[in-house]
């Protein structure tokens, strides 16, 4: 009996953000992060919402070799998330409404020549003015709706920045290129030192500096290649994350990445 075909390694998109195409529906940006991967399907992050996806392999396609604005990777089917999961999308044919007083299916032995009955539609008077006023309403609410998220958000980062603002912030001179002699030349020997191994694949590395009130955070696709993709604060949540070349951050991973 032969041996199953070996899945290709998808290992070089451990730390690098990627985008399908044809995009996910019902995804708001397309933009993913490689987490780890088994014989029949692989499980990716998506760099601003944090839905971790299962994408069976049978649905990848190939993967670009210029990475510029960013890598693509080729999907042989279009998806669309729910529920949690992938589905190929099936797109739905809507039927037209038989005409009043029409049947259904025309009969097979039905004359070509028998002409269809003509209905009197009469529309009543400034309908076309009441549709107007109201889309133009629905249209006004979702403008002040949608300001009054973006106000939210801004009271929210800017409060956010003022409690970092009074801790240490050595954790600022760190970047992507830090590995752990990168760190503690940086900060010091670290007074905890974990690491977590995602089904072999992806390894995490956290540096705690209990004096300092945080984590600092490694990853790589081995253990002598990890370097750092963020900070988290005493209560695990990101102080700091790295810029991606696609313009995007690593902070949805750092959300996603349990506490260890």
């Amino acid at each position: 009996m032969s041996s199953p075909p070996i899945p290709p390694s998808l290992d070089h998109l451990a730390t690098r953000p990627f985008a399908f195409y044809p995009p996910i529906l019902n995804i708001e940006r397309n933009e993913w992060l490689y987490r780890k991967s088994t014989w029949s399907e692989i499980l990716v992050v998506n760099c601003k919402g944090g839905e971790e996806v299962w994408i069976p392999r049978r649905f990848l396609g190939e993967v670009s070799r210029v990475d510029d604005p960013i890598l693509i990777v080729g999907l042989a089917k279009e998806l669309e998330y729910k529920a949690g999961s992938v589905w190929p999308y099936q797109r739905r044919v809507l039927q037209m409404p038989v005409a009043v007083g029409g049947t259904g299916a025309p009969a097979a032995d039905a004359e070509r020549s028998e002409r269809a009955p003509v209905v009197d539609i009469r529309v009543p008077p400034n309908t076309d003015n009441r549709i107007v006023r109201l889309i133009g309403g629905a249209l006004a609410v979702g403008i002040l709706l949608y300001l009054g998220a973006v106000n939210l958000m801004r009271v929210g980062e800017i409060r956010q920045r003022v409690v970092v603002t009074a801790r240490d912030q050595s954790y600022l001179e760190l970047t992507g290129r830090d590995d752990y002699t990168g760190v503690v030349g940086k900060l010091g020997r670290p007074g905890a030192d974990r690491w977590l191994s995602e089904a072999g694949e992806i390894q995490f590395r956290a540096l705690g500096y209990p004096d300092r009130q945080y984590t600092v955070i490694l990853m790589g696709s081995n253990r002598p290649q990890a370097t750092y993709i963020g900070t988290m604060d005493e209560n695990w949540r990101p102080l700091h994350s790295v810029d991606l070349h696609s313009g995007g951050n690593t902070t949805s991973l750092l959300r996603g990445l349990r506490k260890f």
